[in-house]
């Protein structure tokens, strides 16, 4: 993308328009980039112009096949480039689906042994909490009643006991959008010989990747590449010894009945076919943003973020979540809760009334929202109790709304005047009914591509 281009861009169907309960039809809003975004249309080029040279990777002689192992390797050297690191230095970048793999692939290459201890933080998005939880004893940092916590917390787990054999830590939070110290954790860290893992699937599309970090992972569906790869990223040594997490075609030098030779990393971690069409469009992405300049995508989030977060917090009858709107940096995103009024709903309201898309629930990360909403251990009980009979109706949670790349000004100040509405009692065009074995409502309505989509299965935002 040229540099001098202006910000917001224009996603692939950002003009789309959609159906609101009113009858009319209005421009989408996407505020929910913290999810997933839209595909940069510089993505949608290179991806189109890629397809009729498909072929398999690595073991073909067709020129289609060398073409596409072109493609291939060369997305892995842009994403290397991507988070700091030397293409051909001691690093590799490994092609996985998305953050959550590629943690879980780390967690079984670490090959932790007994008594391992890997520390992180209740911030942390369940991608980074669960893989952990299963291959070695946890130790977490917690975090105060806004959300956040400081090095000397981090320090203060890691010094507690015996040293951990990993720090895992979110680079930004996909539920506040704030961003931890990450460069002095890591230096902390490094300091008492700890290696860190770094999460920054929220990160990526936002700031630069932090360079001192082992090992890093992060989703090109959140960086406008929504084609199904993403990377993670950390030493070769790491790579070098044992079995990989997948077995099978393109990891093996040979195969006989009775012994494997695993051949070298990064291709050892990469068995079967891998998905070259999502390396060339998270190529073109990362490419996209290089394009742009981290000053340009700073500059123009951080003004969102603080028109979204004072703009919520001015309303009356809302209260935001996280960082005070005049503390730290943060993400141009914000969740928050109405008074009086399930977040569900308030999600549900938003789209059938204004066409703007959020999110609603626990992001995938209870522990933290558990914290964030102030919730008891007897409250944690009874909504245990109720989701283990099949009732999702009064889940605890949140609305988030998100922005990025494609948002503009004027997208914020028509989520807070939706936002204010609600929070001032407009009373809704139409019933909603609520689902109890998702919790998600959905508006009581004969309007084409809402009476049809009502209550679909998979539609629920409460699992995570």
């Amino acid at each position: 993308m040229d540099a001098s281009a202006p910000l917001p861009i224009e996603p692939v169907g950002a003009a789309l328009p959609v159906p609101c309960v009113d009858g009319s039809e209005r421009r989408a809003i996407e505020l929910d980039q913290a999810a997933s975004t839209q595909a940069h249309p510089a993505v949608l080029r290179a991806v189109e112009e890629f397809l009729p040279w498909y072929s398999s990777v690595h073991r073909g002689a067709g020129f289609r096949s060398r073409r596409s192992t072109t493609a291939y390797e060369e997305a892995r050297r842009a994403i290397l480039r991507f988070a700091g690191r030397d293409p051909d230095g001691d690093d590799v970048a490994i092609i996985c689906r998305n953050t959550t793999e590629a943690i879980n692939h780390l967690a079984y290459r670490l090959r932790l042994g007994p008594g391992a201890v890997v520390a992180t933080t209740v911030v942390e998005h369940h991608a980074n909490l669960l893989p952990w939880g299963r291959v070695a004893a946890t130790r977490h940092v917690e975090c105060g009643p806004d959300g956040t916590f400081t090095v000397d917390d981090v320090v203060r787990v890691l010094d507690d006991g015996a040293p951990p054999a990993l720090l895992a830590v979110t680079g930004a939070s996909n539920v506040t959008g704030w961003i931890p110290p990450v460069d002095d954790i890591i230096a902390a860290a490094h300091q008492r010989g700890i290696p860190v893992l770094v999460d920054a699937a929220q990160l990526a599309p936002h700031r630069p990747l932090p360079l001192a970090a082992d090992f890093v992972a992060f989703s090109g569906h959140k960086i406008y590449a929504p084609f199904g790869a993403g990377a993670l990223i950390g030493p070769r040594t790491a790579f070098e010894d044992g079995d990989p997490f997948l077995a099978g075609g393109g990891a093996v030098d040979l195969v006989d009945l009775e012994e494997v030779v695993w051949t070298a990393p990064p291709e050892r971690e990469e068995a079967g076919s891998p998905n070259v069409v999502g390396a060339v469009a998270l190529h073109a992405a990362l490419d996209a943003i290089a394009g742009i300049g981290w000053p340009a995508i700073i500059e123009h989030e951080r003004a969102l973020s603080r028109r979204l977060r004072s703009g919520l917090a001015a309303i009356d009858g809302v209260r935001l979540l996280g960082p005070d709107p005049t503390g730290p940096d943060t993400l141009a995103q914000a969740t928050f809760v109405v008074d009086g009024m399930d977040h569900a709903l308030v999600a549900a309201r938003l789209s059938a009334e204004h066409a703007i898309a959020v999110r609603h629930g626990c992001f995938c990360a209870h522990p933290y929202i558990v914290r964030l909403l102030g919730l008891g251990p007897e409250d944690v009980a009874a909504y245990r109790a109720r989701v283990r009979r099949g009732d999702h109706s009064a889940m605890p949670g949140a609305v988030r709304a998100s922005a990025g790349l494609g948002t503009s000004p004027a997208d914020i100040d028509a989520l807070l005047a939706a936002v204010g509405e609600l929070a001032a009692g407009t009373p809704a065009p139409v019933p909603y009914e609520q689902d109890p074995a998702s919790g998600d409502y959905f508006p009581v309505t004969d309007v084409p591509g809402w009476a049809d989509a009502a209550g679909e299965l998979g539609g629920s935002c409460v699992p995570g």
